[in-house]
């Protein structure tokens, strides 16, 4: 049969409005207007001995410029404050207290990475949902002495993005460096967090890979 030229154009913008749609993020129907609306909590309100040191509020980062305002919160869905107070509870025991370095992420700063570091294997392409940073539910996290205050060695800085960066490296990094990941990695695991593979310092906790509405949660 054949088809009319009118019906030929109404089946293509149907086509081509179907495609657009598949590939817009996939945003919350009415953005939260704090961070407690979007079911995020202040990690000091979690534990309150924990040091915050985000690293992307200032110039102290692989981009070199602050992503963060100065003031910044280091926000997690409240779906990782069981775990996370479970985990500074085991360090606590060892006189270590923990140190975050990241925690929520906004989709807009993700982006911003990639474009400065564009390889999935150190900077997480940014896609159509919110996973891990971005859905607050993944913390780059490290330790420190809780009387002296100096951080345990790991062996590399945060955002490293070198093979010794790995979190079950053994080259380039010592017996004492691979021992204090490994406490790390099984205080974390205490509270249900599991370590990336890709870094040491990063850990995601319960559904930190499955896809969640793009929010901008006010980070201050």
């Amino acid at each position: 049969m054949k088809v009319l030229p009118t019906f030929r154009r109404f089946v293509g913008i149907t086509f081509t409005l179907a495609a657009a749609l598949s590939a817009t993020p996939a945003v919350a129907d009415a953005e939260p207007a704090t961070a407690a609306d979007a079911g995020f909590v202040d990690i000091t309100t979690v534990i309150p001995d924990a040091v915050v040191d985000l690293k992307y509020a200032t110039p102290d980062n692989f981009v070199g410029k602050p992503l963060y305002p100065a003031d910044a919160h280091c926000l997690v869905h409240q779906s990782l404050a069981p775990g996370l107070a479970k985990a500074a509870e085991v360090f606590r025991a060892k006189g270590e207290k923990m140190v975050f370095w990241d925690c929520y992420r906004p989709h807009a700063v993700q982006v911003e990475m990639f474009d400065a570091v564009p390889d999935p294997n150190w900077v997480a392409r940014p896609g159509t949902s919110a996973r891990s940073h971005e859905s607050g539910r993944s913390v780059d996290v490290t330790l420190a002495d809780a009387h002296y205050g100096w951080l345990i060695d790991m062996g590399t800085g945060f955002d490293d993005f070198s093979a010794k960066a790995k979190a079950f490296a053994t080259d380039g990094v010592t017996a004492e460096q691979q021992a204090n990941r490994k406490w790390l990695r099984d205080g974390m695991a205490a509270g249900g967090l599991t370590v990336y593979s890709g870094e040491w310092w990063h850990f995601d906790g319960p559904d930190a890979n499955v896809g969640q509405p793009i929010l901008d949660v006010p980070l201050t």
